[in-house]
């Protein structure tokens, strides 16, 4: 049976250097009917001169791009009868879109940067995070499928490196302050909101010790090869 998708775009969220990405994505779930990036259009250059993407101008106004993209999602999965849809954007607003859709037996594999909110992850069938190195795909319960290391995970690596000891690892305590002294990352922006969960969510390339003031994180080396 052919099964249709629709690729639908937040194009004043998410930058068009990614489009390509995207357009595969739907490309490995069906038949990609429908393409279209919604977006200011006076602001958006980049998508404009994006090939395969239809442009819908959604205006100036406050939020125009996530209410035209929910509004033509739902018309095309009740007039045309399209079950799959990729939803591009790291912005909550689409939790709520997802979450119909899911009720409605239709499926919503969403795709977004690493700042894309949990909620909104969990609303999905499937989210992959692009952005990184290699993309992470998620599944609904927001938990790692499968992913390579991005170049966040080899920063913490050479700071672990540099701070362990025999082996030991770093404390965790520690990490946080030196991340952001020397690469100006903060936690607090990343869907994970501590180190402990980004490093629990990542087992296969971090080994950490249970809570407790001197709990340590140590890399996994088989998982940067």
């Amino acid at each position: 049976m052919r099964v249709r998708v629709a690729v639908l775009v937040d194009g004043d969220n998410m930058r068009h250097d990614f489009a390509e990405q995207i357009l595969s994505l739907g490309g490995l779930h069906g038949q990609t009917d429908v393409v279209r990036v919604y977006c200011n259009a006076t602001h958006s250059v980049g998508w404009l001169n994006t090939p395969g993407y239809r442009v819908i101008h959604s205006g100036i106004g406050k939020n125009g791009s996530d209410l035209l993209l929910a509004i033509e999602a739902m018309e095309l999965h009740l007039a045309e009868g399209i079950q799959v849809f990729v939803v591009a954007s790291s912005d909550r607003d689409f939790t709520h879109l997802a979450l119909r859709f899911r009720e409605r037996g239709a499926k919503v594999i969403g795709v977004g940067e690493t700042k894309a909110p949990i909620a909104f992850r969990k609303a999905c069938a499937e989210f992959v995070v692009i952005g990184s190195e290699v993309p992470q795909a998620i599944s609904a319960g927001g938990d790692h499928i499968s992913s390579g290391p991005s170049d966040l995970d080899r920063k913490i690596r050479a700071l672990i490196a540099a701070h362990s000891h025999n082996g030991m690892g770093m404390k965790i305590s520690e990490l946080g302050p030196k991340m952001h002294s020397q690469h100006r990352t903060r936690i607090s922006t990343h869907p994970e909101k501590t180190w402990r969960a980004y490093l629990k969510a990542r087992g296969h390339l971090f080994d950490v010790d249970p809570k407790g003031p001197d709990a340590r994180v140590r890399f996994r080396p088989a998982g940067f090869n």
